[in-house]
């Protein structure tokens, strides 16, 4: 049993979606969490910290380690973090003098962070690449529907007939412009966190922002100083995800409007009713409205979660991992809903002989 809608056995029909789910499951964490061991291995070997030997030693015992999962949820309820309990089943499995040098000069938030932002980084490829599918979609609704007529309405009043053209650009352009912020984002806001047990890479001395800038371009991450205490990129990309959402569930608003009125829009499919066969539900413009209205709630907790006390907080820090997760989901799950809508609206708006005269 689960208390999430995005995973339920059955609500996940409606709120699901796999792709992004798998980014955030267990397996992924702890393969995005040995890749950063691995990877710190090698990098200090890059920069003369390590002896090479050492540094292959680690890099390939844990190409093949797999870790006890039962252990590591006692580990967690005990420590409140993962990583003691997993960096000392990982030292197992090095063995030999390598062990010790498993994780050397990083701390539990060093490791943590920088899986999530692994995780984002793809998470953010896949909601761009679905954010431009929608939007050529919206390009051919507006190719092909542009010129039909429909009636405005200013404060839920008739008020004068406009081109379809009009209300798709009012879905498009805030879509093309979070496009664009999102992309921008990509280009540094997707950073290794490595800063050791305060921040200041104390075990390196001179050497650390060396070996920070060649841990991350191991796993291709931007090279920033680190940021424990930090969250405003965090809270920044959760922001813009509420966009994106926000934009669609001003789509699903319009036309859920449209198919009450039901003569300006014509939609394949919709849900059943038990109770009355004869209807059509616009079930995915309903959803639509409601992932909007999520996460423009989950941003408020995020904005909490950016009141970090001095070097590092627990309490602010985990109400990021109940906030986070569930915002991605929730916008990916919202794309993949809209391009579902728009495939199935046969048409938006009317030909002009069947509009009747202005209002005012």
């Amino acid at each position: 049993m689960t208390l999430s809608p995005f995973d339920h056995p059955f609500l996940s029909g409606l709120f699901g979606d796999a792709e992004i789910a798998s980014l955030f499951s267990a397996e992924a964490d702890i393969a995005a969490m040995i890749r950063f061991e691995r990877a710190l291995a090698l990098a200090e070997a890059d920069c003369g910290i390590l002896a090479v030997d050492i540094a292959e030693t680690i890099d390939a015992a844990l190409g093949t380690f797999v870790p006890d999962m039962a252990a590591l949820a006692d580990g967690m309820a005990r420590d409140g973090v993962v990583v003691p309990g997993f960096i000392r089943q990982m030292r197992a499995a090095v063995g030999g003098v390598a062990a010790e040098k498993v994780h050397f000069g990083a701390t539990s938030q060093d490791v943590i962070d920088t899986s999530l932002v692994l995780r984002l980084k793809v998470a953010n490829d896949i909601i761009q690449a679905r954010l431009d599918a929608l939007i050529g979609d919206l390009d051919g609704l507006l190719e092909r529907d542009g010129d039909k007529l429909l009636m405005a309405h200013t404060r839920m009043q008739a008020a004068i007939e406009i081109k379809a053209a009009d209300r798709i650009g009012a879905w498009r352009s805030p879509l093309e412009r979070t496009r664009s912020r999102l992309a921008h984002f990509a280009v540094d806001g997707f950073a290794l966190q490595f800063g050791g047990a305060a921040g200041t890479l104390e075990r390196f001395g001179d050497d650390g922002p060396a070996l920070r800038a060649a841990l991350a371009a191991r796993l291709g991450l931007h090279d920033q100083a680190q940021w424990h205490s930090q969250r405003d990129m965090i809270t920044e990309f959760g922001g813009l995800l509420s966009l994106v959402t926000g934009s669609l569930g001003k789509i699903g608003q319009d036309i859920s409007l449209l198919a009450e009125a039901g003569a300006e829009i014509s939609l394949a499919g919709g849900g059943g009713s038990s109770a009355m066969p004869h209807k059509q539900n616009p079930v995915a413009a309903e959803l639509l409205v409601t992932l909007a209205r999520f996460n423009a709630t989950q941003v408020s907790a995020l904005h909490q979660s950016l009141v970090h006390e001095q070097e590092r907080s627990g309490a602010a820090w985990m109400l990021e991992w109940m906030t986070l997760p569930p915002t991605v989901l929730a916008t990916a799950s919202a794309l993949r809903t809209a391009r579902r809508l728009l495939g199935d609206v046969r048409r938006i708006g009317r030909e002009p002989e069947e509009c009747g005269g202005h209002h005012t």
